[in-house]
């Protein structure tokens, strides 16, 4: 059996003739010593042929063909010249690096791969000593050429990369859940610093956003007075609460407190304030993504519950490929391993217990919820993985049919089947894309129609002041110019012009001849 190794390098495709195979398979701990020393593997190992890339283009094309498990044509026409074929006195076995690569070669070009036994070593050699076993190659032009593709490849897969909306919706979920946190923790501080000064705000005012507004407002309690009630009550928007507050001010057993304290709960507050805002704002982006992302699962079960799923599975494919059980307990993984471990029940739900369904179920139905609830996000995830045009209509169907359930278990009612709420989706959906067509048709026609409007104003006005320009050249009045005919403006002006020309060539004649 014949051994041939197939190397992938950012200057081209090495095809590798191997001595002896048999005997390296037994012997590979002495292949291992021998790779560091070029004159014995070049004993062992030896370039059959070489392909270049001809341009950076073209590699970069290799390279994702490869990585996608894929043959390249520069790949099938090298080795349809270069290596030799299979005979049933001699086997070929081709040696290559990924076993998606070889299962390809062997379904295309019919030939024997392998990526296993002495082949990973035989290619580490050949990567250690590749600069010096091709001719006219050096190490230094090896790693530029190695730096370049490396560059291409990887701002090709940024770029291009299919998650990248996914990506938006992970990082903004993980930065919302940080600032729910944090809003918290800076809440209850400005709770228990303002609250030496003034402990009644606490129980007048219980929200933590609108307890820092109010510390940031009134400052010192003591320049709480009647004549500032009417901005308090602007600021808490409740004439009662803002009455009690003042109150309270004038009769309050906090301490007393330093300018320079104050100045620090005033800077400390009006963070949390901007906090708070930020957080609005974050919340308000991630429902515009999850809008344009997954519509239909974001109508389903929420904003921030479907950014978890999505994040937690790692992107919208993902998610879309899992099945009801596994989105059912995804969140849980570590109450999933202790039961198993402890043989004890199982997990009934992970992250869809934030949800308002589970919320509202009996405990002896939440289980049967949550399971009904992660059957509907599977099919919601995948009709927005995979749907061309997206829209909420499937979401607001499966949302009705989880009411419908709740309201089976609860009183009893038989809800619609699946296969009626789906067709009747489906129409509706259908509908609106007509709609959507003849909208986005009238506005091309809206567009164009406006645009020729535009083409044609703008030439009329340019023929007006061709013509006053040419009424100015003529001498003529403004008033009397408005009604001349351009045309014959402009043969009256190349007539004179001619006849101008015209007298000055008698006028030399006749100096000629006079001087003759």
């Amino acid at each position: 059996m014949a051994l041939y190794v197939l190397y992938e390098h950012a200057a081209g495709y090495g095809l590798f003739s191997v001595k002896e195979f048999e005997e390296i398979g037994m012997l590979l701990p002495q292949v291992e010593a021998s790779i560091l020393d070029l004159s014995r593997f070049n004993a062992i190992v030896k370039l059959v042929g070489f392909h270049p890339f001809k341009t950076a283009v073209a590699a970069l094309n290799n390279v994702n063909a490869i990585s996608e498990g894929l043959v390249p044509d520069d790949l099938s026409g090298f080795l349809d010249t270069t290596l030799p074929k299979s005979s049933k006195k001699k086997q070929v076995t081709l040696g290559v690096s990924d076993a998606k690569l070889g299962a390809a070669i062997a379904e295309a070009l019919e030939v024997q791969c392998s990526h296993i036994g002495a082949v990973p070593e035989i290619l580490r050699g050949i990567r250690f000593h590749f600069a010096g076993m091709v001719k006219g190659f050096t190490d230094q032009s090896a790693a530029v050429a190695q730096l370049g593709l490396g560059h291409s490849y990887s701002r090709c897969k940024v770029k291009f990369n299919v998650h990248r909306s996914d990506n938006m919706i992970i990082q903004s979920i993980a930065l919302l859940d940080q600032l729910d946190k944090d809003v918290n923790t800076f809440s209850m501080r400005i709770r228990e610093w303002y609250s030496y000064h003034f402990p009644e705000l606490v129980k007048i005012v219980p929200d933590n956003y609108m307890f820092a507004k109010v510390a940031h407002f009134i400052k010192d309690r003591k320049s709480l007075t009647d004549d500032r009630l009417e901005e308090l009550e602007e600021l808490m928007m409740d004439s009662e609460k803002a009455k009690a507050v003042l109150d309270a001010g004038k009769m309050s057993m906090g301490m007393d407190i330093s300018v320079v304290d104050l100045i620090n709960i005033e800077m400390f507050a009006k963070r949390v304030i901007k906090l708070s805002d930020y957080r609005q704002q974050l919340a308000n982006y991630l429902h515009s993504k999850m809008n344009s992302v997954a519509p239909n699962l974001q109508a389903l079960i929420g904003d921030q519950v479907g950014a978890r799923l999505i994040s937690k599975a790692g992107s919208l494919t993902n998610l879309a490929k899992f099945p009801a059980s596994t989105v059912q307990i995804l969140g849980a993984e570590k109450a999933l391993f202790r039961a198993l471990k402890t043989k004890s029940n199982t997990p009934k739900y992970g992250l869809l217990f934030n949800s308002s369904f589970i919320g509202r179920a009996n405990a002896k139905n939440k289980g049967r919820i949550s399971r009904f609830l992660a059957n509907k996000c599977t099919i919601a995830s995948r009709i927005d993985c995979f749907a061309e045009t997206p829209s909420t209509v499937f979401g607001e169907a499966l949302k009705g049919q989880v009411e419908e359930r709740l309201k089976f278990y609860e009183q009893g009612e038989t809800p619609r089947k699946n296969l009626d709420v789906m067709k009747e989706a489906i129409q509706l959906a259908s509908k609106q894309a007509e709609t959507g067509g003849k909208k986005k048709k009238r506005k091309a026609e809206e567009t164009n129609g406006n645009g020729e409007a535009a083409l044609n104003g703008s030439a009329k006005k340019k023929k007006k002041k061709a013509a006053a320009a040419l009424d100015d050249t003529n001498g003529g009045d403004a008033e009397e110019s408005m009604q001349v005919d351009t045309s014959a403006v402009l043969d009256d002006s190349v007539n004179v012009t001619n006849g101008e020309k015209k007298k000055k060539k008698k006028n030399k004649n006749r100096q000629s001849a006079v001087e003759a």
